[in-house]
């Protein structure tokens, strides 16, 4: 099998951006360079200068498979993640039944192999169903083919529990993936703790309920010599203390949504359940020690927490309603048109944020395009603007706070393994 990408533009090793045509033979980068001439037996597909990446990377999509197949399944997810430009998703486990023995992961893989278009990496629980109390089995849970540790959704509480888990995991070199939360903190909260929830007269959470957890836990990690990682850091407290500890040469790492980049409190115009996610959108204080943080490294990378649910529990009201809002499908051109176009950071800085870094942090041999890579490539329209339409979403999940949103720099063509899976207007697989 082979074909050719003809006339796309990307990154040359100086970071300037030139013409290229990439061949792909049996799933693989096997050539690239200026006017490749195209072989009878081959396909070409004509890119007209469009940008080429490596497939994007999200380690933090919720698909909701098993129990929540409502909100979302493998296969809606994953052709929702391919229209977004996301080659590899890392699923987590806060479903029903959790993934939390070898015979749960290996229906799950089974699965993904059955129903996805898009590679799918599945997490593993710390607690068995996620109740903070029992270790799961690590070792037959890395040999079924966890990614990772976690209990996503919820904190784990008890200390010794994670202390417990994080030498496991350093034992058997795999990482623990936190969602930071002290549960006697959360105050019943459904936003910030702030000026809106003064002004509504909402219970709020405060900021140190994140923070003060993941200072627990990057002290554990010094103390395993465990690979930490931070979800959907929100605070700026939070990036302090990830800041120092990795001064401190603590093996702690980091992610950042686009949500918390692009907005803060001030920003939620009503009592909008659109608006309620966890962490919630924080001050604008902490947006911007987001934003700072991403630049100088103390966070990694950017992951979507990709959280869908259905309508009718989104209109149960901003208390009521589930947290989370969908992000698969509109992470980059949001990213894209008020970062990069603003000039506030750059296309080269975006891209590695959702290829190379996040690659880099779980050893994937995916996110980068050279010869011998995984052929997992995403081709982007820099210069296509279209307003954002959840009922045009693969997604069963239309809850987003970005409706309308205008924006540049939409994805139109997505390869897996060599594989068109996913094109404007259609998926192929």
């Amino acid at each position: 099998m082979s074909s050719i990408l003809k006339n796309g533009t990307w990154f040359n090793e100086k970071g300037e951006l030139n013409r290229v045509d990439i061949r792909i033979v049996d799933g693989k980068v096997y050539e690239i360079g200026e006017h490749l001439i195209r072989k009878d037996d081959e396909e070409a597909i004509e890119l007209d200068g469009k940008f080429i990446s490596p497939g994007f990377i999200d380690v933090h999509v919720h698909l909701r498979e098993p129990g929540g197949e409502k909100k979302e399944t493998i296969e809606t997810g994953s052709k929702a993640a391919a229209k977004g430009g996301f080659t590899t998703i890392a699923a987590m486990p806060n479903t029903r039944p959790t993934p939390d023995t070898k015979e749960q992961l290996n229906w799950l893989t089974n699965r993904i192999k059955e129903t996805s278009v898009v590679n799918v990496l599945p997490y593993a629980c710390i607690t068995t169903r996620q109740l903070g109390e029992e270790l799961t089995n690590f070792e037959e849970l890395k040999e079924a083919g966890a990614f990772a540790f976690t209990d996503d959704g919820v904190g784990v509480q008890n200390a010794s529990v994670m202390l417990q888990a994080m030498k496991k995991a350093a034992a058997l070199d795999m990482a623990i993936v936190a969602h930071c939360e002290e549960n006697t903190l959360i105050n019943k909260g459904s936003v910030h703790e702030g000026n809106f929830s003064k002004q509504h007269g909402l219970n709020g959470i405060p900021s140190v309920c994140e923070s003060v957890h993941i200072a627990r836990d990057v002290l554990l990690a010094e103390s395993t010599n465990c690979h930490y990682h931070v979800c959907h850091i929100s605070t700026k407290e939070s990036v302090r203390v990830v800041r120092d500890a990795k001064r401190a040469g603590i093996r702690v790492t980091a992610e950042v949504t686009p949500h918390h980049l692009l907005l803060s409190e001030e920003d939620i115009p009503s009592v909008d359940s659109n608006y309620k996610m966890n962490p919630p959108l924080r001050g604008k204080a902490d947006q911007e020690a987001l934003l700072q943080g991403l630049l100088d490294g103390t966070i990694d990378f950017i992951a979507t927490d990709h959280a869908p649910h259905t309508s009718e529990e989104k209109r149960e009201g901003l208390q009521l309603a589930p947290f989370g809002i969908v992000g698969l499908e509109t992470a980059f051109p949001l990213l894209y048109t008020n970062f990069v176009e603003r000039g506030i950071f750059t296309l080269k800085q975006l891209i590695d944020w959702l290829t190379v870094r996040p690659a880099e942090t779980f050893r994937l041999p995916s996110g980068k395009i050279e010869v011998g890579a995984v052929a997992d490539i995403t081709i982007i329209d820099l210069q296509l603007n279209e307003k954002i339409d959840p009922e045009q979403f693969l997604s069963k999940g239309k809850n987003t706070p970005f409706t309308n949103w205008e924006c540049k720099g939409w994805p139109v063509m997505t390869f897996v393994n060599g594989k068109l899976v996913w094109e404007k207007g259609s998926v192929h697989a």
